[in-house]
């Protein structure tokens, strides 16, 4: 099915049908019930020297629901929207329930908390499938054939892309609550391989994404920065054993920001499976770390006008000033905690909701990264991180790493080959410098950042 036979497809479902679900599973003994439901569209093209390598096309939709029986609940979910398919749906779900050991957390939010954020959050875009497709493979070579054409020693790509997607989600429950949004998202690609003169053979990549696609870069300008990336890896060399300063680029620092993110999650707190837990009110960080949560921001990829139970998204202090203010908390997991919830339930088709970021970010400082970098006299610049090494239980961090070494304040010549190793416990008090370059390359957002005391293991 194409995607605008998908589309119209879609449009039959609207929140009268989702509500009518809800309607079905309390007839059918439960006491609560919550019906979600979720459609979708994506593009995606790939080339290779300058061939179309993958050319993909699909459009999706399907339904969950989740029933409760007084401190009981279950949860089903299927792509089968028919009669009999919603029958099946709401019989399981019910049945599943009354066998299930009771809970005395579980259940819907308050009444009174439910809501959504108003007004247009820019969120979608119709201008993501604006352009034929013979021209969305266009952008995929464009960005292909700018890496190449960069430098002679960007001798071959492992590709160019282009992708696009839309979706729609629709939440209703017993209690009232009912609220649709939509959103978009289209990104072009490019990873040129460069060769040194001796054969050596270094890759990079670089990107450009948005909700619009007239706020994306143009693929030359993503193809050349790619080839720049790639470039500079060349004569990569191994360093010794050493603990020197490290710097975080923009786009690599939020993969540090994301440990805290683990360990504020309210589901690992009260599992007591997080070093932070238990350190409300406590100083865990330098005085200049401030970190917030905020699904209100318009256009962000955190940002949607309600959680997956239906309540209004907020702006969330996580820490301020180095002091832990808060977790990030579902209705659950608050409850758990004696807490109240964050607005930030994760909710997919299956199964109980889980805990997500909105836009998760490091507030900036005012230092350029290259302030940050001539008050250094040897360190390492990090531009890639291989595998992920965080240990949200003890803190413990370690993680194989590429990047750039410094001297004198100077981008000197690329390392690799190195683990780069820590403690968050320790991390977060020694972060010495933060930039004021914060850039927003997903929901979770971090400016440059300087970190004293970590072990770079190399030779």
């Amino acid at each position: 099915m194409s995607t605008t036979e998908t589309r119209n497809a879609n449009a039959d479902i609207d929140q009268e049908f989702v509500a009518s679900i809800v309607t079905k599973a309390m007839r059918a003994g439960a006491s609560d019930a919550e019906a979600v439901y979720a459609d979708g569209d994506e593009f995606e093209v790939e080339v290779r020297m300058g061939e179309v390598e993958t050319l993909k096309e699909s459009g999706s939709r399907a339904l969950g629901l989740r029933v409760f029986i007084g401190q009981r609940t279950a949860s089903t979910s299927t792509s089968d929207l028919s009669a009999e398919g919603i029958e099946r749906l709401v019989s399981g779900a019910v049945a599943l329930a009354a066998v299930t050991s009771e809970d005395p957390f579980v259940g819907l939010p308050d009444k009174e908390d439910f809501g959504a954020i108003p007004g247009d959050l820019e969120l979608f875009h119709e201008d993501v499938y604006s352009l034929p497709a013979q021209e969305r493979i266009e952008y995929a070579r464009r960005a292909e054939a700018a890496a190449l054409a960069y430098d002679a020693r960007i001798t071959n790509s492992k590709g160019g892309s282009f992708n696009a997607a839309t979706g729609r989600k629709i939440l209703a429950n017993s209690r009232g609550f009912i609220g649709e949004y939509r959103t978009s998202y289209c990104s072009i690609a490019a990873q040129p391989i460069a060769q040194a003169p001796d054969g050596a053979m270094q890759r990079d990549y670089w990107y450009t994404d948005a909700r619009s696609l007239r706020l994306l870069g143009s693929p030359e300008a993503v193809g050349q920065e790619a080839a720049r990336r790639a470039l500079r890896r060349l004569g990569a060399r191994k360093v010794k054993t050493q603990r020197v300063p490290l710097v975080f680029a923009p786009e690599i620092a939020p993969s540090i920001l994301s440990e805290v993110l683990h360990a504020v999650n309210g589901d690992a707190v009260y599992r007591n499976a997080s070093f932070l837990a238990g350190k409300l009110g406590e100083t865990i960080a330098a005085a200049n770390i401030t970190i917030v949560d905020d699904g209100t921001m318009p256009g962000r990829f955190g940002t949607k006008p309600f959680d997956g139970e239906g309540l209004p998204t907020r702006r969330t202090m996580v820490l301020e000033r180095g002091v832990l203010q808060s977790y990030l908390l579902n209705t659950y997991t608050a409850r758990k905690l004696n807490l109240r919830s964050t607005g930030n339930a994760a909710r997919g088709l299956a199964g109980t909701p889980g805990i997500g970021a909105g836009n998760f970010y490091l507030e900036p400082g005012t230092e350029t990264q290259q302030q940050i970098l001539a008050a250094i006299l040897s360190g390492l610049y990090v531009t890639e991180l291989l595998g992920h090494g965080g240990n949200i239980v003890t803190g413990d961090y370690s993680c194989g790493a590429s990047g750039l070494w410094i001297e004198n304040g100077e981008l000197a010549y690329p390392v690799e080959e190195i683990t780069i190793a820590g403690n968050m416990k320790e991390m977060l008090h020694n972060i010495a410098a933060i930039g004021s370059d914060l850039i927003f390359y997903g929901s979770v957002a971090c400016p440059t950042i300087r970190i004293e005391g970590m072990t770079i293991a190399g030779e």
